[in-house]
């Protein structure tokens, strides 16, 4: 290998976050041609990652180096979110996962895709992904960055994640578990709340959000102006053969006398 481009290698690997992918598109924007990731390729510099992307050799790869690519990079607006984002939190700890290999959440504008590279390459986890315009106004409220450790990534805050387990309902999330998910959610923020549901454009989402908030007892439902929000008309079937929430006219799963301690 020629001295200049043992130079541009060594400047890449020196400023190269440690566990991260980065896009072979990006690479080339910074003067690295595809010729010249060949050659690293092939000189055991950096390894394929799925087709379009690379990594170090000899870094450990996990799913979150993968989206650090496809959001600082790509600047595509696909985030962590969901339960996925309640677990990184700590809130979900306690919530039966399920069998088989663990899962998680990315959610992303309508009409924009993974790359291929992230949906061929063989990750630890099982990558769901949800397209949603469920807060089109203000796209980026609600999200936060997580270090870790050498890089960062953009999830949904405590606030915003509930609100997107609560899309999935009933269909890809069970209402049982977002109920216990919610029982956890002690210290949302209350202002954060407001602007999230005065944003949000699904009239179940808000209306099964207030049901089991008010079902949860926290101290900062109290503080949510429901007058300011947009409940729409007409009934809602969350479940089938449930009961009638008849404030928020959205069908739930019936409660035992036991679950209600009596």
């Amino acid at each position: 290998m020629s001295q200049p481009n043992r130079t541009k290698i060594n400047q890449l690997l020196t400023s190269w976050p440690n566990g991260t992918v980065s896009a072979c598109s990006w690479l080339h924007q910074k003067g690295f041609g595809y010729d010249l990731i060949n050659l690293y390729r092939r000189s055991c510099w950096l390894y394929s990652v799925g087709r379009g992307a690379v990594a170090r050799v000899g870094d450990q790869l996990d799913w979150t180096g993968g989206l650090y690519a496809i959001q600082k990079q790509l600047n595509l607006p696909i985030h962590v979110g969901g339960r996925t984002a309640l677990e990184m939190r700590g809130y979900a700890h306690f919530v039966p996962l399920g069998k088989g290999r663990r899962g998680v959440y990315l959610y992303g504008a309508p009409r924009t895709r993974l790359p291929a590279w992230f949906c061929e390459h063989e990750w630890d986890v099982k990558v769901r992904y949800v397209t949603t315009n469920l807060f089109s106004k203000e796209t980026t409220l609600g999200l936060t960055k997580e270090e870790m450790g050498a890089y960062s990534i953009t999830i949904s805050a405590p606030e915003r994640a509930i609100m997107e387990t609560l899309h999935l309902v009933p269909e890809k999330q069970s209402f049982e578990g977002a109920k216990l998910l919610f029982e956890g959610l002690t210290t949302l923020r209350p202002n954060l709340v407001q602007s999230l549901m005065e944003q949000c454009g699904s009239i179940k989402v808000k209306r099964l959000f207030m049901h089991l908030a008010e079902k949860s007892n926290h101290a900062w439902v109290a503080k949510v102006n429901q007058s300011q929000l947009d409940f729409g008309k007409g009934k809602r079937m969350i479940v089938r053969d449930g009961h009638l929430d008849s404030k928020y006219q959205i069908t739930v799963p019936t409660v035992s006398r036991a679950e209600e301690g009596v």
